[in-house]
Order: C-alpha cells, then structure tokens, then sequence
C-alpha cells in the first residue's frame, strides 16, 4: 500500500488557537487514526508557524523578543493539542536549524534553474518608525469590500489577498502613522516560468487525488487570472536571511518558508530518532532514500482551511517543481470552509470566540469539543459555532444516542452473560438475506 504522508496546516504561533483553527489538527487528527487502524505506513506532521510581521509585532506588543515569545506560545499549542488528545508524529516548529537549512537550499535549487527574479517595487514605509512596513505591519480600508481594519496581505472580512500598497487610509499598526510610498528591492518566485510544468501536474493530480471542490475552484481562478511572480522576500529581521548577495539584511517571506515546515519538522523528527530506517527523505524524496520503506510511494493529505488553499496548492507545489528534485507532492487537498463564532467571525486578533484554553478549562471533556468539531464540521459551507448547539448536539447525540447505545449494550452482556460476550453461530440463511 501506499504510504500516507499527514499534514494540517502550521497554527501561527502569535496566539492561543481557537476552534476554527483546531478544526484542522483534529480533522488530521481522525484521518491519521483512521490510516493507521487500516494498516497504512502514516506519518502525521504539524507544528507552529513563527517567522513573520505577526510575530515580530505580538513581541512588541508583549515586550518579548521574537525567540522568548514562539518559546511560550509553543507550549502552549503543544499543551492544548496534548489535552485534545491529538495523535501527531511530531510536533514541530518552524525556527529551527532544519527549517534554515532547506529553505535556503529550495531557494537556492530555484535561484540556479533560473526560478528567481529581482524587481524594485514600491513599498510603504514609517518616517516614524524609520523601517519599511511589511504586509502586517500595515492596517487600512479594504479596496474590495470597504473592511476598514484589513491587513496588508489579507482581509479578513472578505477573504481578498492583499498588497500593502492597495489599502485605503494605510496607517502603520505599530504608531499609527501615515506611511508613505518608497523603493525598495525585493525578490521574486517566476510563478508564470513555472507554470508550463504546474498545470498538467495540478489538473492530473487534482482529479486523481479528489481534491475538494473550494480548492479546486480557488486554484482554478488563480491560473484562469495567470499567474503572477510573487514576492519572497521582506524588509524584517525576524526570518530565515537570504543567502544571496545584497539581501543581507532580509529574510524570507512567510508564506514562501512556511509551508516548508512539514519537510523541515519531518527532518526534525528523524533527526531526534537517530534511527537510519527512519529517513525524512524516505517520505519527502524517497528517489534519493536508502530507507527500506522508501520503495514504497507517499500520498501526501493535507488539511486547511480555504483562507490558506492558494499557497498549498500553488505556491508550495511550484517550489518543489521548480527545484528539479522529485518531491512528494500534493496527493489530496481537504479544505474546509469558515467556522463561525455566534453571530461573527473568531478572531485570535480581537480574542472573540472559543480558545483551546477555554475548552481546556471548561470542565468539558475533550472527547466532547472533539465531537462537536466533527458534527459541524464546515464541509461545503459556513458553519456557526453557538453554545446552545453545542449543548443540544453532545447531550442528544453524543451521550442520548452513541452514549445510550454503547451503554445498553454493555449492560445487556453484563445482565445476561456475565460481562462476556459468548460464541455464536450465525445465521446464514439470515445473513444471506441480509
């Protein structure tokens, strides 16, 4: 059989996770279970995402320097998974020296096949704060739909990936100050370079791998639009540094090195096992494994939600090929929809919603939130989170009917066959009628 290599997207470390983003790791979570009770080879990757302008300003905000602040927020996902019960291989993170390393050397794979290109753009910068603002470190109106608090990389009331530049009333979200308009030199994947290769592989693989339908429509669009080249680099200094003459004193784009985190946790993992059958090439680039198992083809699933769906299905995929290595690549995509608090949205930002912190002190039972998860689980649509639900769904389906059931059943075999549930033929006229 195939091996099954699991991923969920990496939690940002900034914060305690809400329900909507454990939506993910326990969705993981139940499909891993579920490969290894049928046999599978399964590894189940995961770990915190830390570089990025979010990072940086939470340390500001909290008075930490970037390294203290992953540090605590770490534990704390690793502590609120633990109480979930989830079920990873290993849980890692992405400043480490493993991450550094292959970054670096899928930029530089890039970089020599003629992938990278270098492009002067214009970019806000804070004459108060004497920096240019990367993506997060900008805040304004959203040209799309009017949000007046969107990010610039993202809103999040629409959904719209962002420039910083494309803001109305752009202010830096550190002092509050108008920037304003600057050169600055940046460097670029060639997406469209890459494209000729990308897009038999994507249609093949999105069919083959039945990926779901928000995906596919997602992916569609961005290669109907074309592609474009995309940053991967920014003016911050807490990152992995570009290995490339003049762009010292850059670091990589979050969302170019992030996804790279399941390789590099997967290393992390075999690196502490010190075990030569246990290989991360072998789930990674089996062609170049000498491990038994790396005969054997992986299936990498991946889990997410849709705000994430272009940068695992697009720009992760297009790294890989565009190296010229034989990377496992992406076999199925499983991406839901929004998870709704109430009547709004979860913010970690704004702290609304459910935490892993409150599930954890509220006296309920894992098992309970995990069920829950499950049941109103975002398949093909939004979904809302209300605590009336959720009492109504545990006490009648989870303990009125599963729990009823299992209950009835264990006294049934304690009453009349003392706890022990006796041999028995079949009836096979019965059963073929069956």
């Amino acid at each position: 059989m195939n091996r099954r290599l699991i991923t969920s997207a990496l939690p940002y470390v900034n914060n305690i996770p809400h329900l909507g983003n454990l939506l993910q790791v326990l969705s993981a979570d139940v499909f891993a279970r579920f490969c290894r009770s049928k046999g599978y080879d399964t590894m189940y990757i995961c770990g915190t995402d830390e570089y990025g302008t979010a990072t940086e300003t939470r340390a500001l905000q909290e008075g930490k320097s970037p390294r203290e602040l992953c540090d605590y927020y770490h534990a704390i996902h690793k502590d609120i998974y633990q109480w979930f019960d989830i079920s990873f291989d290993n849980f890692g993170r992405t400043s480490t020296e493993q991450q550094t390393e292959i970054v670096q050397s899928l930029f530089k794979m890039l970089d020599e096949r003629g992938f990278i290109t270098e492009k002067t753009s214009t970019q806000l910068y804070c004459p108060k704060c004497e920096r240019f603002l990367a993506d997060r470190f900008v805040s304004g109106t959203c040209p799309s739909c009017g949000y007046e608090d969107a990010r610039g990389d993202q809103c999040e009331h629409c959904g719209k990936l962002l420039d910083p530049t494309e803001l109305q009333n752009p202010r830096c979200s550190t002092c509050g100050t108008t920037p304003e308009p600057k050169e600055t030199k940046h460097l670029y994947i060639n997406l469209p370079a890459i494209q000729a290769e990308y897009g038999p592989w994507m249609e093949d693989t999105a069919e083959k791998g039945q990926w779901s339908k928000n995906s596919v429509q997602m992916t569609q669009a961005w290669i109907r639009d074309g592609l474009q080249e995309r940053a991967i680099t920014r003016d911050l200094k807490w990152g992995i540094p570009v290995p490339k003459e003049g762009y010292e004193n850059k670091v990589f784009y979050v969302w170019f090195d992030a996804p790279i985190g399941y390789i590099s946790i997967t290393k992390e993992l075999t690196d502490k096992l010190n075990n030569p059958d246990i290989d991360w090439k072998a789930w990674w680039l089996p062609s170049e494994s000498n491990a038994s198992n790396a005969k054997n083809p992986v299936d990498l699933f991946q889990f997410i939600g849709k705000d994430n769906i272009p940068f695992h299905t697009v720009i992760f995929p297009s790294t890989l090929i565009g190296s010229g290595k034989d990377w496992t690549k992406l076999y199925h995509m499983s991406s839901t929809e929004y998870l709704n608090y109430e009547s709004g949205k979860f913010s970690k930002s704004k702290g609304i919603g459910v935490f892993g912190s409150d599930a954890k002190e509220s006296g309920i039972p894992a098992d309970a939130w995990r069920f829950y998860e499950f049941y109103n689980r975002p398949e093909k649509s939004d979904t809302q989170f209300t605590w009336k639900d959720f009492q109504e769904k545990v006490n009648s389906e989870l303990i009125g009917n599963l729990g009823n059931l299992v209950n009835r059943t264990l006294t049934f075999v304690s009453r009349y066959y003392d706890g022990v549930i006796p041999e028995g033929k079949i009836d096979e006229a019965l059963w073929a009628e069956i």
